[in-house]
């Protein structure tokens, strides 16, 4: 097939194929699963048009909705290095050109570099008619995420691109599982507006863990997945507790343990750091719970004059779409 018969459309012939994708924020460590637990939720997340084109390489024409800070070179940010990847791998002789709307902050715990590359990657792969499963997709993920944060971690990209609550069960080979959710499972998140970077976040963390918190992180990733697996709210929130992670980033984010403990008072199962911080999230059983759990961390933040986004979604088990373009 020419690269002309590619990049055009098959209805308007000599018109660029387009297409505007979503794909959502995630939630990653979950407490117990330090880099290997995450789920999406519906909002925010990120939207991306994409144009084929004849010349090879990728465009950044604009990035919406990030003060300026993300890098427009291509080769460092997160969304072309995983298209440029895809296109390379597949021997494409076109390229393209994308619009970006971030609509959340980077740095916000929300896994918003990992959403720009999914909302990419899949879009590359849908115009080109899904060459690649979504397993396929991942190493271009990993990449992606390399060069944003200097780690390739699957948890935020995976949760990203299969929805739900994944499981990262190998990195050497890479294996993703999907876990069932409870059919009313939701969540809470706030994002203070206080800056942690995910380098500090790191690097305050220890080298060594003793081995009865290990053992104690350990059973608590068993009791999520039978939680999870079980519809059984209770022990999906009695397993909500982070022995490796909580203990030391918790001390760069204001008001932590007020805003956990008031999401348990409003009557969320349980909570913790959403990835590196400083966002924080609380799963609820039921709607009306989370709005609650919502509403009282960002009383916290208001008692302390921090200003706050609070989102309240189901967890996404959809994961990237599809938007119409004309609207």
């Amino acid at each position: 097939m020419s690269s002309h018969s590619i990049y055009t459309s098959a209805e308007h012939p000599g018109t660029p194929k387009r297409i505007r994708v979503f794909a959502p924020a995630t939630v990653a460590n979950v407490a117990c699963g330090f880099d290997v637990l995450g789920f999406a939720i519906d909002k925010p997340g990120d939207e991306l048009i994409m144009e084929l084109s004849p010349e090879k390489g990728v465009v950044i024409a604009d990035i919406e909705g990030d003060g300026g800070v993300l890098p427009r070179d291509p080769k460092k940010n997160s969304a072309t290095v995983a298209i440029q990847d895809y296109l390379d791998f597949i021997g494409a002789d076109f390229g393209c050109k994308i619009w970006l709307k971030k609509m959340m902050p980077s740095g916000s715990g929300l896994g918003s570099s990992a959403a720009s590359a999914v909302a990419g990657v899949y879009a590359i792969n849908m115009l080109c008619e899904e060459k690649l499963t979504k397993q396929e997709l991942m190493p271009f993920l990993l990449n992606a995420e390399k060069a944003a944060c200097d780690a390739a971690i699957a948890d935020n990209v995976a949760a990203s691109l299969f929805g739900g609550f994944i499981l990262v069960r190998s990195y050497e080979p890479l294996d993703i599982l999907q876990i069932p959710v409870p059919d009313d499972l939701w969540c809470a998140v706030i994002n203070p507006h206080v800056i942690v970077l995910t380098k500090e976040a790191r690097e305050i963390l220890p080298k060594e863990i003793p081995l009865a918190h290990s053992l104690r992180q350990s059973a608590n990733v068993g009791g999520m997945m039978v939680g999870l697996l079980r519809g059984d709210y209770d022990l999906i929130g009695r397993s909500l507790v982070d022995y490796i992670a909580e203990p030391y980033r918790s001390k760069l984010i204001p008001g932590f343990y007020d805003m956990k403990n008031a999401a348990k008072e409003a009557g969320a199962l349980g909570g913790s750091i959403s990835g590196s911080g400083p966002s924080v999230f609380a799963l609820c059983h039921g709607k009306e719970t989370a709005q609650k759990a919502g509403a009282a961390m960002k009383e916290v933040m208001d008692n302390l004059g921090i200003g706050a986004d609070v989102y309240v979604s189901k967890v996404n088990n959809q994961g990237p779409k599809v938007l119409p373009l004309n609207e």
